[in-house]
């Protein structure tokens, strides 16, 4: 009786488990398909942003926006909302006083997408090159933070959080640069007024 028992209670265990082997071996790395479809689904979001970007395609970037998205830029402004976004895009790179001719990133992730439920956070670092409106030509090694929600069969970026070495970056070089030569001008402008101002003393006491 024990061992009849025994034989039905692992028979069953075997039709439970049957459907969980059947899921890890469908997808690669044991992962069940609906998650490794959630990460291809996510892989294809980057990808379609990061063409958006390049091409300045605002419209189709906006596409991928939930409606009460906040951006925190890497200038440290925040907006939220698409419409504020596109405000902001307008600002740096359309509008007269814009400071961007031209910007292309490359974006790339540190791991796989946490998931938690409908939610999904993802971090990486991004290669920006910029080419300013004043002639300057910079890359920019960025860091980002992106969180993501799931909307009916869709993910939405809700949140998009933008930085850089503050200490280290090609902007803050060339102010360093800009700052030796201002100060390197106002040395010798101090030695010409004194050059001219001692002469012009010795002057009027031969005189």
């Amino acid at each position: 009786m024990t061992r009849t028992l025994g034989c039905v209670v692992a028979l069953l265990l075997s039709f439970l488990s049957a459907p969980v082997l059947a899921q890890e071996a469908a997808a690669p790395g044991g992962a069940p398909p609906d998650v490794e479809a959630t990460h291809i689904a996510l892989r294809a979001l980057k990808q379609d942003m990061e063409d958006a970007l390049n091409k300045q395609d605002v419209d189709r970037m906006l596409t991928h926006l939930h409606p009460d998205v906040v951006f925190t830029t890497m200038n440290n402004d925040v907006r939220v909302g698409k419409e504020a976004i596109r405000a902001y895009y307008d600002e740096m790179m359309r509008g007269p006083n814009r400071v961007v001719e031209k910007v292309t990133a490359k974006f790339e992730v540190d791991d796989l997408t946490r998931l938690y439920g409908n939610t999904g956070i993802a971090r990486g670092s991004s290669k920006d090159h910029y080419v300013l409106t004043d002639g300057t030509d910079i890359v920019i090694d960025s860091r980002w933070t992106c969180t993501m929600v799931r909307e009916g069969d869709r993910w939405l970026i809700a949140a998009f959080h933008y930085s850089t070495n503050v200490f280290d970056n090609p902007l803050l070089s060339k102010m360093k640069n800009y700052g030796a030569g201002l100060l390197s001008i106002v040395a010798i402008g101090a030695l010409l007024a004194g050059f001219v101002i001692g002469r012009t003393r010795r002057r009027k006491a031969t005189a």
